[in-house]
């Protein structure tokens, strides 16, 4: 196998039996997101009356969510299993794509539910003209389209590198570790990376925490009664978003430090907690705490039987 042709996974060596406990924990997270994720899909397009902006925007969190995990979790038990750790190049910069397009995404959804609770709460007379079904239609292609071409982007410079080396100290593939593996000049991959990184998360970030500013401040003004049925649907919304940001921040801050000199099992709960957490809580959130979703949910589980 020449140098740059595959790379080597390096954190899956000497893990000895523990790999099936691993395996089985794996498989039931992964099942487990995939089952509560495709529940909120099915309720939110069978029910007719959460065929609003919000709700829909949640299942883009869902669709989201089994996008991404699909991409890591396959291929995380093959390796737990295999003896053999190595993926080519084209598969593991397709891997670090779809990845990392579902971060790109998930922080793009989330502005865009900010948008929404902030028309309603602060421009409630003018929510019908504005959050209309072909802007909501447009916004949402905006928020895959533009972060999935960005990353892709990303993925082709990466993939023009030349490699002096082939061991990944990660269980998936990263793009910020693929270019440290180069010994070629990697100024235009850096610059690139901060681009996506102000515009697919900064921007994204700055204008979720601008809207809820606003939101806050009609609030201090309004009833208890118009407090009350605002939180009740914004609070669902800042659970899962300081979730993901504090699961992002981890990823990023490990991708920075040189994972030799952290514990094995500190390396890997870190790198992989924005890919488990945010899949798994966010169907658990707003199932649990919107009423219109958990009875529909409810009713799917019973006609199933």
């Amino acid at each position: 196998m020449e140098n740059g042709t595959y790379f080597y996974l390096m954190l899956f060596e000497n893990i000895g039996y523990i790999r099936y406990a691993l395996f089985s924990l794996g498989f039931i997270l992964y099942c487990a997101i995939v089952f509560f994720n495709a529940l909120i899909i099915l309720a939110i397009f069978l029910e007719r009356t959460l065929h609003q902006p919000m709700y829909i925007l949640i299942s883009c969190l869902s669709v989201n969510s089994v996008f991404g995990t699909a991409a890591f979790f396959p291929r995380l038990l093959a390796d737990l299993l295999s003896d053999t750790h190595s993926v080519t190049r084209e598969s593991c910069i397709l891997q670090a794509f779809v990845i990392y397009s579902y971060a790109s995404n998930e922080n793009t959804i989330l502005m865009l539910m900010a948008f929404d609770r902030f028309v309603a709460i602060c421009k409630p007379l003018q929510y019908n003209n504005i959050m209309t079904p072909r802007i909501v239609s447009v916004l949402i292609a905006i928020s895959w389209i533009y972060p999935m071409l960005c990353v892709g982007i990303a993925g082709i410079l990466n993939a023009r590198l030349t490699m002096c080396g082939n061991k990944l100290w990660k269980v998936y593939c990263h793009n910020w570790e693929i270019v440290k593996l180069s010994c070629a000049n990697t100024i235009v991959n850096n610059v690139f990376g901060f681009f996506i990184v102000a515009t697919t998360v900064i921007m994204p970030l700055s204008f979720i925490l601008y809207s809820y500013v606003k939101i806050l401040i009609i609030c201090r003004k309004s009833s208890l009664e118009f407090r009350r049925k605002a939180y009740q649907t914004c609070i669902p919304h800042i659970v899962i978003l300081l979730n993901f940001s504090v699961a992002l921040f981890c990823e990023v801050t490990l991708s920075r430090v040189t994972t030799l000199e952290l514990p094995i099992g500190l390396s890997i709960i870190l790198s992989l907690e924005f890919l488990i957490v945010p899949p798994i809580l966010n169907p658990l959130v707003y199932g649990f705490n919107f009423p219109e979703i958990r009875k529909k949910i409810l009713w799917i589980i019973k006609a199933s039987k």
